[in-house]
C-alpha cells in the first residue's frame, strides 16, 4: 500500500510540474506576442556619431515604427565597447527591454585582449547579425604603393622604416595589420589614434603613409582620390569601391576581416522572446530602404539566425584570440 501511495505521490509531482513548465512556455509565448509593451533600451557601447551609433539608430527608428513602442538609444561608452557591453551582460534585467548593439571589438576581441573582462560570450544572447562592414587598408596618393604586395615587398626589404594608422591596440583596423604581418612575415611601425577620423586625415595630410580602417569612415575620401586604397578585407569586392582589390586576390588567401555590428539581449531572456526579437528585427533589415542605407554605408545588410549570430561570433571569438596570442600581444 506504502509503494502505491509513494508512487501516486510521484506521479502527481510530475504532472504538476509538466503543467506548471507548460503554463510557463504559454505565458512566456503569449508575453512574447504582446512584446513591446513599453519603451525598449537600445545600448550602443561607441560615441555618438560614429558608425555604430549611425547604423544602430537608424534601427532603432525603424524599429519604434514598427512596434509603436520608442526604442531609446542609450550611448555607454568607454574602454572598447566593454563598458556598455557589461552593463547589459551584468546589470539590465533579462526581459527583452535593453538591447546591445554587439560589435567585433567588444564582444570578440576584448575577450581575449582585456585580463579582467567582467562578462563572457556565455552572458549574452546573441539575436541576429546587422551587416559586416570591412576593414580596408590605404595609402597616401604620393607612395609607390598600388597593390599590398608593393607595399609588403617593401616593408620586407626596410623592416620598421614603414607606419600605419590605425585604432588602438587591439582594434579590428590594428589586429588586420598585425595578422598581414604574420602572414607575410613582415615589420611595420604601429601608430595608434583614439579616433579613426583622426588616423586617416594624418595619411590623407602625408604624416603617415599607410593606413588600416573601417570602410565607412573612407568612403568618400577614397572615391575623391584623396587617399588610395590597395586592398580590401572582404571576401568579394565592394560595389561602392569596384576597382579595389581584395586581399585574396592579391594571394594573401583566407584573408577576411569585417568590423561586423549585431543586436544580443542578456543570456537570460526567454527563447521565445529572443525568437520574436530575431523575426521582427531581420524583418527591418530586409526593408528596400533600410538595405539601401546600409549598403550606401559599405555594409549591406547581413541578418542571420539566432544560432547562427552564436556560431559565427564564437568563430570570431577564437580567431581573434589565436591572432593575439600569435602576435605576442599582452592583456590589457
Amino acid at each position: 500500500m506504502r509503494a502505491v501511495i509513494g508512487t501516486s505521490r510521484g506521479l502527481m509531482y510530475s504532472i504538476a510540474a509538466a503543467a506548471w513548465m507548460c503554463a510557463a512556455l504559454i505565458s512566456s509565448s503569449l508575453s512574447a506576442q504582446n512584446y513591446p509593451t513599453k519603451p525598449v533600451r537600445y545600448v550602443i557601447p561607441f560615441p555618438a556619431g560614429t558608425s555604430n551609433d549611425i547604423v544602430g539608430r537608424l534601427l532603432a527608428d525603424q524599429l519604434t515604427r514598427k512596434w509603436g513602442q520608442q526604442v531609446v538609444v542609450e550611448n555607454r561608452v568607454g574602454a572598447s565597447g566593454t563598458i556598455g557591453a557589461a552593463y547589459v551582460a551584468k546589470t539590465a534585467a533579462p526581459d527583452g527591454y535593453t538591447l546591445l548593439h554587439c560589435n567585433i571589438a567588444p564582444n570578440a576581441i576584448s575577450l581575449s585582449m582585456i585580463a579582467k573582462l567582467p562578462y563572457e560570450h556565455k552572458d549574452f544572447a546573441p539575436v541576429t547579425r546587422i551587416g559586416m562592414p570591412p576593414n580596408i587598408i590605404m595609402v597616401h596618393p604620393s607612395t609607390p604603393f598600388k597593390t599590398i604586395k608593393q607595399m609588403v615587398a617593401y616593408a620586407q626589404a626596410n623592416p620598421g622604416k614603414l607606419s600605419y594608422a590605425a585604432g588602438l591596440v587591439g582594434t579590428s583596423p590594428h589586429l588586420t595589420m598585425e595578422w598581414l604581418k604574420l602572414r607575410m612575415k613582415f615589420d611595420i611601425v604601429h601608430i595608434p589614434f583614439v579616433n579613426a577620423s583622426q588616423g586617416t586625415n594624418q595619411v590623407m595630410a602625408g604624416e603617415i603613409p599607410i593606413n588600416v580602417t573601417n570602410m565607412p569612415f573612407v568612403i568618400g575620401p577614397i572615391q575623391s582620390g584623396r587617399i588610395r586604397a590597395i586592398g580590401v578585407a572582404s571576401a568579394k569586392r565592394q560595389p561602392l569601391l569596384p576597382d579595389v582589390p581584395t586581399m585574396q586576390e592579391q594571394g594573401v588567401t583566407d584573408f577576411e576581416v569585417n568590423s561586423w555590428y549585431g543586436i544580443c539581449a542578456p543570456a537570460a531572456v526567454p527563447v521565445a522572446l529572443l525568437d520574436k526579437l530575431n523575426a521582427d528585427i531581420n524583418d527591418v533589415l530586409r526593408l528596400p530602404e533600410i538595405g539601401k542605407r546600409l549598403s550606401d554605408l559599405g555594409m549591406p545588410p547581413a541578418p542571420t539566425t539566432r544560432d547562427e549570430f552564436d556560431q559565427f561570433m564564437r568563430k570570431e571569438i577564437a580567431r581573434w584570440a589565436k591572432v593575439i596570442q600569435d602576435a605576442k600581444i599582452p592583456k590589457q
